[in-house]
């Protein structure tokens, strides 16, 4: 287990963030607030999938308006990104949101006192979010990671002075690279919880690729209490995909292992693609906690899958099945998804 960096613990609905081990998992609905039905219907599958926390985009007062009775069909906290507006911050609150991202700097200081009011009244988090392209001083973008850093100090003075100390703290950059580093600037300065992430990371693959990098090298630093994995229109992936990374990284053990082979050459099963994705859905949607090997001839087979629960080795139609590197059947092809989720389910 990577050791995980102390922070200070932030109370949030019906969870904690920070000073624990337990790295939480964030996504974000992409469909408009206001379509409540739709958006409660998401955030339910992404919580079925395994997202701790859900975020939606408080656009305006339809959309602010519509927390409340989001909130009464969903289990898990309720995260409002808002910008510009100290109006919809408010409603947000007032609503029943559990926890508010904005970038203060959008906020003239007077206006964001009474956001602060009103967030400690209801003991509301706030998530500062300063990412790099998006925060500007005197009119100019910030990229200057120093002027980042610095500018986050002011920002949660500011805060304190308020008294209030109910903070999340992120900055990211559509920089896998620039992200690492900002973050490891941000856990030598601030002991408040963290939120990684890399921002507009693209879509499928190059979203994957790109948040991967970014925050799991983050991750096996000790630094981060939540995360999203921003990929283009794909809130369930998001949650997939850091499922997949926090379990590789050993901070999600509860989780089954696939591995499969590369395939070449010597392969003689046509479709061991799908066999794969179809024995790991399997898996996946029924939280079954095994390492299950999927190999497409002898040579990969119970050699380099002789340490999974049940391993499978085909050619030329057949499969043997195998448990710890010892066969106990042969099966034909049309048979073997059947005959695998048998052996599973008698474990």
């Amino acid at each position: 287990m990577i050791k995980r960096e102390d922070t200070r613990k932030i109370k949030l609905g019906n969870i904690e963030i920070g000073g624990s081990s337990k790295v939480l998992i964030q996504s974000m609905c992409d469909i408009k607030t206001s379509n409540i039905d739709q958006v409660i219907k998401e955030i339910n599958d992404c919580a079925s999938l395994g997202a701790d926390l859900m975020r939606v985009s408080i656009l305006d007062n339809e959309d602010a308006e519509a927390i409340k009775e989001i909130k009464k069909h969903i289990n898990i906290p309720l995260i409002g990104d808002i910008h510009f507006s100290t109006d919809l911050a408010l409603k947000a609150i007032n609503n029943g949101i559990d926890k508010i991202r904005i970038n203060p700097i959008n906020t003239p200081k007077e206006e964001l006192i009474k956001i602060i009011d009103s967030a400690k009244k209801h003991n509301v988090v706030i998530r500062i979010g300063l990412n790099e392209g998006s925060t500007t001083r005197e009119g100019n973008n910030i990229h200057d990671i120093n002027d980042l850093i610095n500018l986050t100090k002011e920002t949660i003075d500011f805060f304190e002075n308020q008294g209030f100390y109910n903070l999340v703290l992120s900055i990211k950059s559509s920089s896998a690279l620039k992200t690492i580093s900002i973050y490891k600037e941000l856990a030598n300065n601030f002991d408040y919880p963290l939120h990684l992430g890399v921002t507009e990371s693209g879509f499928d693959d190059i979203g994957i690729i790109r948040s991967t990098i970014g925050i799991s090298n983050i991750l096996l630093e000790g630094i981060g209490s939540t995360i999203r994995v921003s990929l283009t229109k794909d809130p369930k992936l998001e949650v997939i995909t850091a499922k997949r990374m926090l379990h590789d990284l050993n901070l999600y053990p509860n989780y089954p292992t696939l591995i499969s082979c590369p395939t070449c050459g010597r392969c003689k099963v046509d479709n061991i693609k799908e066999i794969a994705k179809n024995i790991m859905n399997y898996l996946e949607e029924n939280n079954i906690n095994i390492t299950f090997a999927v190999m497409g001839c002898i040579v990969n087979g119970i050699g380099e899958g002789k340490n999974a629960d049940i391993g499978i080795a085909g050619a030329d139609h057949k499969f043997i099945v195998f448990r710890k590197g010892t066969i106990i059947k042969t099966v034909n092809e049309e048979n073997l998804f059947n005959e695998v989720i048998q052996i599973i389910n008698s474990l």
